[in-house]
């Protein structure tokens, strides 16, 4: 492999981050009272945020580390209702009713984010591209086929292909006309602007560990203040208040991968994804004057399968296959979480809790289904129905598929629960600097940590959340658990949830 992007000498960091300043919103100091509290400051959140405003409530966004720094910091961030091989599959479980409702809710949040980035002038990179969903597999040309005569039935200017603009030979793609990509953060940003300007209170460093149903409903942050509202948006990735939708055995967790490239060779335009596995992603994106080529794939169930640091070495053999490479300077990861029927859940949390909503399972499809999400939301909120609450409502379920997904899963769990009690961690020994290890401790199982200057870190491996072993990533050197997807630091700190608490410390249990 070329020297020009085999060392991965820095840590992962998402271009989106790199190119665009930090923010320094306030943590929450003070009790406060709303019409809308929404936790998450994310696409969702935020759009939320932007959009109920506008209908003059006062609303509050408590987010628990930095605006747009979770998964909206971490996508690929393509504007599309194409979300792989998807309405052939909604057309025969969820009828064709439903599939119109998804498909109208997707092309719509495509017309939605345009029309405000030329309304607000925002500067994000926006631009107009065909998305691809194309195979160099015999077995995937019918699905495809499929796909183009579904979505093309439900109104998306869908088309059947058998050559794509990329340097390779496929067998079959599907295309669908004005779709966009942009710039997330550059976007969200500009919201977030709006959003204060117009007396709306964005609160950072606020992580909201503690939910009271009532009327009013009392979320208790970290620090022991409470935001009380008469309406509530989990808009945190996976819902940090799930009452009783049991969320957590009702989606599961997968990783996925990036590598932002330059290349001698200019990219063709358009956004791809692979109808096969392992997956693989292209599009580009505005660079220093010239391009970047932005490659991602690779996912898997987060907390299991081989070494992290591999899937970066396989996108990046890919991108030598492919493309004349001249140097990678950025790569990260994301994770997302995917419902029993690849669907969204958007709506109300339960039949119990009415003024709780509820917006998670994105699927990797987060710019438009998250777009439709908040627009679902403000339209639930304020006019008590929206078009589309049918097709994305939380307590919908369907034997076929969800069952038996809903059996694979959960089985999952039992085995990755069970395999992480039984198996047997060797006696205690310190890692090198810059490794992990899994030891013994007086009370179970530690994890350890040497960072490169030689300080050791160890953790209690039992997830807060339910109890399962934890793993390590070496790639992005954190704990992530392998039944419902929680992550933390090397020193214990929450990443994402479903976990609420951290990490206890490991080094009372610990005898080097």
């Amino acid at each position: 492999m070329s020297n020009k992007i085999d060392a991965f000498a820095t840590p992962p960091q998402p271009y989106w981050m790199a190119s665009t300043g930090s923010t320094d919103y306030p943590a929450l100091e003070e009790d406060i009272k709303v019409d809308v509290a929404i936790v998450g400051g994310g696409l969702v959140g935020i759009t939320a945020a932007y959009l109920l405003k506008g209908e003059n409530l006062d609303v509050a966004v408590i987010e628990a580390d930095r605006i747009g720094q979770g998964t909206t910091g971490h996508t690929t961030a393509k504007i599309t209702s194409q979300h792989s091989l998807i309405y052939d599959k909604l057309i025969k479980h969820l009828g064709r009713e439903r599939a119109r409702q998804y498909a109208e809710a997707n092309e719509y949040a495509i017309f939605f984010i345009e029309k405000l980035v030329k309304q607000k002038k925002i500067d994000c990179d926006f631009s107009h591209q065909a998305a691809y969903v194309y195979t160099q597999q015999d077995q995937y040309v019918k699905q495809i086929e499929d796909e183009a005569k579904a979505a093309a039935s439900l109104g998306i200017r869908a088309h059947y292909l058998e050559q794509i603009p990329l340097p390779f030979d496929v067998k079959a793609a599907v295309r669908f006309d004005n779709q966009a990509q942009f710039h997330p953060r550059k976007y969200l940003l500009a919201l977030t602007e709006d959003i204060t300007g117009r007396g709306g209170r964005i609160f950072e460093q606020t992580r909201a560990v503690d939910f009271r149903e009532g009327d009013p409903f009392t979320i208790i942050t970290e620090g022991g203040h409470k935001v009380r509202a008469e309406r509530v948006i989990m808009a945190s990735h996976f819902p940090a208040y799930g009452g009783s939708g049991y969320y957590f055995a009702r989606m599961y967790p997968e990783r996925s991968y990036a590598i932002a490239i330059t290349a001698e060779e200019k990219f063709s335009g358009g956004m791809y994804i692979t109808a096969e596995s392992p997956g693989r992603s292209l599009r580009s994106t505005p660079y220093q004057g010239s391009e970047l080529i932005i490659i991602s794939g690779e996912h898997h169930k987060t907390g299991q399968g081989p070494p992290t640091e591999s899937h970066y070495l396989n996108l990046a053999r890919f991108a030598e296959q492919t493309f004349t490479v001249t140097g990678m300077p950025f790569r990260w990861s994301t994770q997302d979480y995917t419902t029993l029927d690849e669907v969204p859940y958007v709506g109300r949390l339960t039949s119990k809790s009415p003024n709780v909503y509820v917006a998670t399972g994105f699927r990797k499809w987060g710019m438009t289904n998250g777009t439709a999400a908040a627009i679902l939301l403000r339209d639930l909120i304020v006019k008590g129905k929206s078009p589309w609450e049918e097709v994305y409502n939380p307590a919908r379920f369907e034997a076929d598929p969800m069952v038996k997904k809903f059996i694979t899963a959960n089985l999952d769990v039992v085995k990755q629960m069970a395999a992480g009690k039984l198996k047997k961690a060797p006696a205690a020994a310190e890692p090198a600097p810059g490794e992990a290890a899994v030891v013994s401790g007086k009370e179970g199982k530690v994890g350890l940590y040497k960072d490169k200057e030689g300080r050791l870190h160890a953790v209690d491996l039992t997830c807060p959340h339910m109890g399962c072993e934890l793993a390590w990533n070496g790639a992005e050197l954190s704990w992530d658990c392998p039944c419902h997807g929680s992550r933390f630091t090397y020193e214990g700190d929450i990443i994402e949830g479903p976990a609420l608490k951290p990490l206890r410390a490991g080094g009372d249990k610990f005898n080097p």
